[in-house]
């Protein structure tokens, strides 16, 4: 558990930089092509300790190949959105915005796929993000928090919360979702690769090499590796409670080393959006053990649900542990060396671990 939780906040902590870094390196690539160099370097990395022959097989399986398409679809509308919205609203309000979303797009997606209706959590994490958005768009001083890049953030986490949705549809068709998080982001780093030619400008200077690395292969390689191997050890809802820590890195990074400040409008927006992460995220009261087992699928669920078993007969079938009660000796004898007589048959048990059975009873081994 402990080490599950390390790891699912490294990984969010990891996350949390790419738009601050983004800014940071001040580049003058252009974000699609960024985000195409991320997906290739980073997908390739991710997959030299993830992909095996075995999971790639699963992946054509009949329900799975029509969900990988998707998978690579929306990953690939993520990465350039998000990137871009970054670099047109700044890194505390692209994070808040999109990751403010998840939630909203996931839970439509379960809704429409599933029949799945939103409790109360979700539905006051609905009005919130809503109620954000709508903020972030009234005009202040902040001249960065424009229409279009807001509007782009709310398409990444659109995107973000399809691929969530993909990726349970693979995994409750048998498809390894270890394999299939890498072969979709370096094939999404293809889709969008002729951007690559299309504006090459500045991705040779040294500090757009050195942003590329960063974010493909710490935020990306090992951000997706710290939170596959993360996300199997803690709960469903523990895995949401972390992920806070997202656009909470960006939002300090934002204001810390880039100065980034917004107006009353937009920070009340802003604060919308996160109060309604926080909202969804967090466990509901009364949820039972079983649900604090991290789930995958509704097969996991019917494991809990189903009939319960029915009783042992012989609760304690191990005569070692529960041995016969020695029988009393007749009051008209004196007891004497000779062995002791066998149990009566209405017992039904053995005398001893190496006693016969006796009457109607059963042998116990």
């Amino acid at each position: 558990m402990a080490s599950g939780i390390v790891a699912l906040l490294a990984a969010a902590v990891l996350w949390g930089t790419v738009g601050p870094a983004q800014l940071l390196a001040d580049t003058d690539v252009a974000p699609v092509a960024l985000g195409a160099c991320r997906m290739l370097l980073g997908g390739l990395a991710l997959g030299v300790f993830t992909v095996r022959r075995a999971g790639l097989r699963t992946l054509w399986r009949p329900g799975a190949r029509l969900w990988l398409p998707v998978s690579i679809l929306v990953t690939a509308a993520f990465q350039a959105c998000f990137l871009e919205a970054v670099d047109r609203t700044g890194a505390a309000l692209a994070t808040a915005v999109t990751f403010g979303t998840v939630p909203v797009v996931s839970g439509l997606w379960a809704r429409g796929l599933d029949g799945e209706r939103g409790g109360a959590a979700w539905w006051c994490g609905t009005v919130c993000s809503v109620a954000g958005v709508g903020l972030l768009l009234v005009p202040g001083e902040a001249a960065r928090a424009d229409a279009a890049g807001v509007f782009l953030g709310v398409v990444a986490g659109a995107g973000f919360g399809t691929y969530i949705t993909a990726t349970k549809r693979l995994a409750r068709h048998g498809a390894d979702t270890a394999t299939a998080a890498p072969v979709s982001v370096v094939c999404a780093g293809v889709l969008v690769s002729p951007w690559l030619f299309a504006a090459p400008d500045g991705i040779t200077e040294p500090r757009a090499v050195a942003l590329v690395c960063w974010l493909a292969l710490g935020t990306t390689a090992l951000g997706y590796l710290l939170f596959t191997r993360g996300v199997a050890r803690v709960s469903a809802a523990t895995a949401g409670t972390l992920s806070l820590a997202e656009p909470l890195v960006a939002t300090v990074l934002g204001f810390v080393l880039l100065g980034e400040r917004l107006s009353l409008p937009a920070a009340c927006g802003a604060g919308l959006l996160l109060t309604g992460l926080v909202v969804v995220s967090l466990p509901a009261r009364g949820r039972s053990r079983d649900d604090a087992a991290p789930h995958t699928g509704p097969a996991d669920a019917a494991q809990h649900t189903g009939p319960a078993p029915s009783p042992d007969p012989d609760p304690d079938p191990n005569p070692l542990s529960n041995p016969a009660p020695a029988p009393s000796p007749s009051p008209a004898r004196r007891p004497s060396p000779a062995p002791a007589p066998a149990p009566h048959p209405a017992r039904g048990r053995a005398a001893g671990p190496a006693g016969p059975a006796s009457g109607g009873g059963h042998a116990q081994g």
